[in-house]
């Protein structure tokens, strides 16, 4: 088994990855976030501007602002694709951060149980080492006082 110093550096290590791990993971969420905040906002564009564009057409409107309303729409959908790409990526990206961190926190957690264990057994081995010590000491006075 391992010394508890270098139990303790282990566990120091360890402790020093889950913390990068978890930092990482709250970057890749935030991104995750952002990501889907700017696809909210994407569509509710999409979805005003084609609330304006109906009300305008009820009140007429030329053949060319018509042209004008489906290319802008076309590339409004363009944009909606393209940010739930990357919505896709950044939630990826935080399922392989989390999973990072995960792995990261066991292993820390890993190290702490063998140094908890460890130090059970020296207390153990502490305690049955003043056992026996009291014993002879009894065992001698015993024999001293005959």
């Amino acid at each position: 088994m391992a010394s508890p110093s270098q139990l303790q550096t282990l566990i120091e290590l360890a402790r020093r990855e889950t913390d990068d791990a978890a930092k990482r993971l709250g970057q890749a969420l935030k991104a995750v976030q952002e990501a889907e905040d700017k696809l909210n906002m994407l569509i509710g564009y999409r979805d005003e501007y084609s609330k304006r564009f109906q009300a305008s057409q009820q009140a007429g409107i030329t053949p060319m602002a018509y042209r004008n309303f489906q290319a802008f729409m076309g590339k409004l959908d363009d944009a909606i694709r393209g940010q739930e790409e990357v919505l896709k990526h950044t939630q990826v990206k935080g399922e392989r951060e989390k999973s990072a961190w995960q792995e990261a926190e066991r292993k820390r957690m890993s190290y702490s149980t063998l140094n908890d264990r460890a130090m059970a057994a020296a207390v153990k081995a502490e305690n049955k080492r003043d056992q026996k010590a009291m014993d002879e000491h009894a065992a001698r006075q015993a024999f001293h006082k005959r």
